[in-house]
């Protein structure tokens, strides 16, 4: 004997799983607020451009448009799974302290590694997910999406 409504419900639950497990929203300690950023790689940022192992802050606005996010950005270049430029953008608010005012900052010297200025908690951006390597943190950093269209470097959220 066949059970037609258990099928279906295995196929709702299938269906419904699929679409929840690709969503890329993950609960996060440090909270959502806007972010909308435009650089202009070739005329404001050339030396960005192109380049590997670089960073860029931003703890304040430049325009009265900017949005930056919880504690500020910071945007590492590095390179993507083609082996082209990468641009990674995330929140500087440790996750660990959850303040805006407790940053993380590149460590000189290193690749893609920043550090926080209070709980000494080391993350490795340089593959673009933000994971802890040594501190008390356990948590990634609050990412944002970045995306490249005729020079100009756009992040949100």
């Amino acid at each position: 004997m066949r059970y037609p409504d258990r099928t279906i419900l295995l196929i709702f639950i299938l269906i419904s799983s699929v679409f929840t497990a690709c969503d890329d929203n993950y609960v996060s300690s440090i909270p959502t607020y806007p972010v909308s950023l435009q650089l202009n790689l070739t005329s404001t940022y050339p030396v960005f451009k192109n380049s590997f192992n670089q960073f860029l802050l931003f703890e304040k606005r430049i325009y009265e448009t900017d949005r930056i996010g919880f504690g500020g950005i910071i945007i590492y270049s590095g390179f993507d799974d083609a082996g082209n430029t990468g641009y990674y953008a995330f929140d500087m608010a440790c996750p660990y302290e959850a303040q805006s005012i407790v940053r993380v900052y590149p460590i000189e010297g290193s690749l893609g590694q920043v550090k926080c200025e209070k709980c000494g908690s080391v993350y490795d951006v340089s593959f673009g997910f933000g994971n802890p390597v040594s501190g008390p943190a356990t948590e990634i950093l609050k990412r944002y999406k970045t995306t490249v269209t005729n020079d100009v470097l756009y992040i949100y959220n």
